[in-house]
């Protein structure tokens, strides 16, 4: 297959709507953003290029698989780790309990999917048939769609208008039947909708999460100095999240609102499966009659005979995503390469940054080397636009982590809340003037140069994108 062939969602004959059901969608699962101001985005977005996306790339997924030199001991942690990834929780049970009361999904994997175990949301939407599995009565909302990303949904405000900001989850165990006795209701999606109050986010995919735990804060501070002058000549700022205990810098998550790939699993585990485990060892919600499990439901077993058995699951993702290998790019074309020296050019490289170099590292494979995860790990301004309104850590209502870019060319969905499957369009909403207080994108300057160079330069730029 070439590496540009796009590969549709099933039964579908085509993965772009046409124009006009495009500009609705956007506005039917964006409830964040303006009505005018979607209008206007939408018919910028769609008449601004005779570029194209080339679509999902086809061939093998070149991803998912690990370091190929770790060692024994490495790789029976990271094989153990990908088999608890991938293992569906259940309510009770004798095998991976502890599922609920509320939840997103019921396996790391489930949303973690594409193009392999560890990458993010499928063609095919898991968290609608997940609604009534095992007799659960759920009604899947609106905003989750057969072919449509993953997704968790936090409310920006409370009711008393206080700021919110945590995840709601889509489901309760209500009905299924290794919940006796639970009754449940979902939050009331459809009302906050109308408050103007959904925001959502869809699966960052975790190939070569161990390179990013690696790169040393010092690194990125270094990287986030250089090019100084010509950063700030287009706008773009840039700062570290940072943890509020210890001040070192956070990284993982749309945020980098993680410290720690321990932390990014136990916070996951529970707030996404309703797992309890030893770093978040209570249930999001307590109602009588809805817990069926003693506390940590995930916890360390001490009685196991080797230290793969000891192990509890949260110690297991953080072992199976620091030795899985980051995704490996197609073959360089002479469209490929003018693409990259395109994305240089227009200055995308001044936040997508190609390489960090990881610092020492006790793990051998993870030390000293170059991670090409097109990535500062840092915040940036997005403006409006893109604006979700959620503090996390030191984040801002428009703040975003510089999205790693290692794997794009099989990503289905494009930026944080999955609006869009066009890789054009999403680089256009990285643009966003300022209609209060979040103010412009500091990728206005960047969209400005992409949007002036020849058609023809651009298709390479998205060539090259779609090879990584």
């Amino acid at each position: 297959m070439h590496p540009f062939s796009p590969l549709p969602p099933p039964d579908r004959k085509s993965h772009r709507p046409p124009a006009r059901a495009r500009a609705g969608r956007l506005a039917r699962l964006t409830p964040a953003l303006p009505a005018l101001l979607i209008l206007g985005l939408s018919v910028a977005l769609w008449a601004d290029s005779a570029a194209r996306d080339p679509g999902v790339r086809g061939g093998p997924p070149g991803a998912g698989q690990p370091f190929p030199t770790l060692t024994a001991e490495q790789q029976a942690f990271f094989d153990a780790g990908q088999e608890s990834f991938a293992s569906v929780n259940t309510v009770q049970g004798d095998d991976d309990p502890g599922l609920g009361p509320r939840f997103n999904l019921d396996s790391c994997a489930g949303c973690h999917a594409h193009p392999a175990v560890g990458g993010t949301s499928p063609f095919v939407n898991p968290q609608v048939a997940v609604a009534t599995k095992d007799g659960a009565t759920n009604t899947v909302p609106f905003f989750i769609l057969p072919d449509g990303p993953v997704r968790e949904v936090r409310f920006k405000q409370n009711r008393d208008g206080t700021p919110d900001g945590g995840v709601h989850q889509l489901y309760t165990i209500t009905g299924r039947t290794d919940a006796p006795g639970c009754v449940l209701a979902q939050p009331n999606f459809e009302a906050e909708a109308r408050r103007d109050n959904l925001t959502f986010r869809i699966p960052t995919p975790v190939f070569g999460a161990g390179l990013i735990a690696a790169v040393t804060d010092a690194t990125i501070l270094a990287n986030l100095a250089a090019n100084a002058a010509l950063k700030r000549s287009l706008g773009i700022g840039g700062r570290a999240n940072r943890n509020g205990n210890d001040g070192t810098i956070t990284r993982f998550g749309w945020k980098a609102q993680n410290v720690s790939l321990p932390v990014f699993s136990g916070e996951a585990y529970n707030v996404e499966q309703g797992v309890t485990n030893e770093l978040f060892p209570n249930e999001i919600d307590q109602t009588p009659g809805c817990t069926f499990s003693p506390t940590p439901e995930d916890r360390t077993n001490l009685a196991g005979a080797t230290p793969v058995e000891v192990a509890s699951d949260i110690v297991k993702f953080p072992m199976f995503m620091q030795f899985l290998a980051p995704p490996r790019p197609a073959p360089e074309t002479p469209s490929i390469a003018r693409g990259r020296a395109a994305f240089a050019e227009v200055g995308c490289a001044l936040c997508h940054t190609p390489t960090l170099t990881t610092g020492p590292s006790a793990v051998a494979v993870l030390a000293n080397r170059p991670a090409n995860l097109f990535s500062d790990l840092a915040l940036h301004r997005m403006g409006p636009g893109l604006a979700d309104g959620i503090r996390q850590g030191s984040a801002g209502p428009d703040e975003f982590r510089t999205a790693p870019l290692w794997g794009l060319g099989q990503r289905i969905f494009f930026l944080h809340d999955g609006r869009t499957r066009d890789l054009n369009e999403a680089i256009l909403a990285h643009a966003s003037e300022s209609h209060g207080p979040s103010g412009f994108s500091e990728a206005n300057g960047v969209i400005l140069r992409y949007r002036g160079l020849p058609e023809r330069r651009k298709q390479d730029l998205l060539n090259f994108l779609r090879s990584l």
